[in-house]
């Protein structure tokens, strides 16, 4: 059986898309930095959206997210205009940290090949040792 759509699914996909393209033309303010809208869970109602960015500069996430709530309003308003939507949800802006989660995760599990090698490595040339004392004995 097919999955069905809530309402609220198919404005947050809307949104998603409305709010990337606005911010990526119309947003001049270079508080936002380099952003990718990941995600936007709109309530039931559909009076508020929580729009999930991920920052691709780590160090200027708070302010992205700053600058984004304080345009808030203008973002609403230019959704208005592209989207044929009764009322706006009311955005809240919230950091996706989970590119640099990920990007960590990477980061120990290459660590953890590295030092498995190493380990292999250094059994390797005790086992080569052992078999060199064997054969001259």
């Amino acid at each position: 059986m097919p999955r069905e759509f809530k309402r609220s699914e198919r404005v947050a996909g809307s949104l998603r898309r409305e709010l990337a393209s606005i911010i990526h033309k119309e947003v001049k303010d270079p508080g936002v930095g380099f952003i990718s809208i990941s995600d936007v869970e709109v309530s039931r109602d559909l009076a508020h959206a929580k729009v999930f960015v991920t920052v691709f500069e780590p160090d200027k996430a708070d302010s992205s997210i700053k600058a984004l709530n304080q345009a808030s309003g203008y973002l609403r308003t230019q959704l208005g205009q592209a989207m044929r939507i009764r009322s706006v949800p009311e955005l809240h802006f919230h950091h996706d940290a989970s590119v640099e989660t990920g990007r960590h995760m990477d980061e120990l599990i290459e660590s953890a090949i590295s030092s498995d090698r190493h380990a292999d490595d250094h059994e390797a040339k005790i086992g080569d040792k052992g078999a060199k004392d064997d054969a001259e004995n």
